[in-house]
C-alpha cells in the first residue's frame, strides 16, 4: 500500500484569547507533527480562523481531529482546498507574442504573409531558430511510471507536475515548457515516440520516467537528435546534489577533491549524481543499491559497487536517494561524516539524528530542489545553440549554484532569479568551450 507524508492544510477555528493558539500547536506537536505554515484567514470580534499546513499521512487525520475538537477553545472545521485552487483549470497557457490588431497584422502572421517563412525555413532549416518560437520552447515528456515518491501512477495523474515545470521555466527562465504525456512504457517505443515529435521543440526534458528505461530512452534520444536531451531526475538532480555537497563539505572542513563519497540507492538520481561526482574529480566513489543491474551500471560509469555497511563504515561523505525512510540506523553513522539523506518526503536518516550519531553536518532533501537547476540549464543550452548537454555543462551549473549560496546555506533561494541568469550564463559559456554549440553562420562546419 502507498504511504507519503503529503501537504495537509486544516481549517481551524480559536477564540481569541491567551494561549488558544497554542493549545492547538501543542496538540499538533504532541503528534509529532511540523507545521509548515500558519497563516490567520478571517479575524472576528471573538474568533479566528487558521489555515494550518502540514505534512502527514493521508490516514493520520483523525486522531489529531478528535485532539483538536477536544480543545474548550478550538474547532476543527475541516480543510482547505488552497493547493488545489492554485491548480485548478491548470497553470500553463499558450499565449501571443503580437497584439494582433489590424488586418495587416493578420495577413503578416498568418496568410498569405506566412508563406514567405515557411519557404525560407523550407531553403534554410536553422532560421526557424530565428523566426518561430522553436528556439525556446521545451517538450517535457513524462509516462508518469516515477513520479515524485508516488511511484508508477500513471502520465495524465502526473500532468500537474509537468505544469509545474513549465510554469516554472516560463517565471524562471522565460522557456515555454510543453507537457507530453504518453503511456508508453516501453523504452525503445518511447524514444521513437519522442524522436516523431522533436522538431517541434529546441530541447527535450525527460521527467518521472522509472529505472531502468530512462536510461535507454536518454541515450537513444541523445545519440540520434541534434538538440539538448535532459533527463531531470538524474541530471538536474545530480546538479542540485553536486552543488549542496561541495557546500556541506566546505561546513564541515571536508574537500570534495580528497574525500571518499558514498551513494546510496543508484537509480536515476543515484546514477545521475555518481556520473557527475566522477566527472567533477572525485577521487573515490563507493555505491550501494539491492539491484545487480543497478551496481554493474554504476561499475561501469567507474564507480566502485559496495554493500550499505562499508558505505558508511568508509565514505567521509554519504549521499543517499533510495526512497527508504529510515534506512541509515544511528549506530551506522561514523563521527566525522558529512550525510546528505536526500529522499524526499521522509528521508533514511533525520538530519537531528545523524548529528547526535556524531556526524559533522547531515541535511536532508527539502531544500535540495531540482528547479535551482533545470530552468538555467535549457536557457543556457538553448541561447547557446547546443546541440547536446555535456558534463562541463552540468558541472558549471552545479559549480554556480554552489558559489551563489550564503555562507551558512546548502544552496541559495530557488526564486532568486539572479540565481538563475547566473546557471544559465555560465551554461552557455560551458557549451561553447566544450564544443557541444553548433556553428554559426559563416563559421567552419
Amino acid at each position: 500500500m502507498l504511504r507519503m507524508k503529503i501537504p495537509e492544510i486544516l481549517l481551524v477555528e480559536s477564540e481569541r484569547q491567551p494561549g488558544s493558539l497554542a493549545s492547538i500547536l501543542t496538540v499538533i506537536g504532541e503528534e509529532g507533527l511540523v507545521v509548515e505554515h500558519l497563516a490567520a484567514l478571517r479575524r472576528g470580534q471573538d474568533k479566528t480562523t487558521w489555515e494550518i499546513t502540514l505534512e502527514m499521512d493521508a490516514d493520520f487525520g483523525g486522531r489529531l481531529a478528535e485532539r483538536i475538537n477536544a480543545l474548550p477553545t478550538a474547532r476543527l472545521l475541516g480543510r482547505s482546498d488552497r493547493v488545489f485552487n492554485r491548480h485548478r483549470g491548470g497553470k500553463i497557457r499558450s499565449v501571443s507574442t503580437l497584439d494582433i490588431g489590424s488586418l495587416q497584422i493578420l495577413r503578416d502572421v498568418y496568410t498569405p504573409g506566412v508563406a514567405r517563412v515557411c519557404l525560407a525555413i523550407r531553403e534554410r532549416p536553422e532560421l526557424a531558430r530565428e523566426y518561430t518560437a522553436v528556439g525556446r520552447t521545451v517538450a517535457i515528456v513524462t509516462n508518469g511510471t516515477a513520479v515524485l515518491g508516488l511511484g508508477d501512477i500513471g502520465a495524465l495523474a502526473g500532468l500537474p507536475v509537468m505544469e509545474g515545470k513549465a510554469a516554472l521555466m516560463a517565471d524562471l527562465a522565460g522557456l515555454s515548457g510543453v507537457p507530453i504525456l504518453t503511456d508508453e512504457k516501453d523504452p525503445a517505443r518511447l524514444a521513437e515516440l519522442v524522436a516523431s515529435i522533436a522538431p517541434s521543440f529546441g530541447a527535450i526534458q525527460l521527467e518521472d520516467i522509472a529505472a531502468p528505461a530512462c536510461f535507454e530512452v536518454e541515450d537513444t534520444l541523445r545519440a540520434r537528435l541534434e538538440i539538448p536531451v535532459l533527463h531531470d531526475d538524474q541530471h538536474g538532480t545530480a546538479v542540485v546534489a553536486l552543488a549542496a555537497v561541495r557546500n556541506a563539505g566546505r561546513q564541515a572542513g571536508q574537500r570534495l577533491s580528497q574525500s571518499k563519497v558514498g551513494q546510496v540507492g543508484l537509480g536515476a538520481a543515484g546514477i545521475g549524481i555518481a556520473r557527475l561526482l566522477l566527472s567533477r574529480g572525485t577521487p573515490r566513489l563507493l555505491g550501494a543499491d539491492l539491484d545487480a543491474g543497478a551496481l554493474e551500471r554504476f561499475r561501469v560509469v567507474g564507480g566502485e559497487p559496495a554493500d550499505l555497511a562499508r558505505v558508511m563504515a568508509e565514505s567521509d561523505i554519504v549521499i543517499a536517494t533510495t526512497g527508504v525512510p529510515g534506512l541509515i540506523r544511528p549506530d551506522m553513522v561514523r563521527p566525522g561524516q558529512v550525510i546528505l539523506a536526500l529522499s524526499n518526503p521522509d528521508p533514511e536518516i533525520e538530519p537531528e539524528a545523524a548529528l547526535a550519531a556524531g556526524a559533522a553536518f547531515a541535511a536532508d532533501g527539502k531544500s535540495i530542489n531540482n528547479v535551482l537547476g533545470f530552468p538555467g540549464l535549457f536557457r543556457g543550452a538553448l541561447e547557446a545553440g547546443a546541440t547536446r548537454f555535456t558534463d562541463e555543462m552540468l558541472v558549471a551549473a552545479a559549480e554556480t549554484i554552489a558559489d551563489l549560496a550564503a555562507d551558512k546555506e546548502l544552496v541559495p533561494d530557488p526564486l532568486n532569479r539572479g540565481v538563475h541568469d547566473a546557471v544559465s550564463r555560465a551554461v552557455g559559456e560551458a557549451a561553447a568551450a566544450s564544443g557541444a554549440c553548433r556553428p554559426r553562420r559563416g563559421e567552419a562546419q
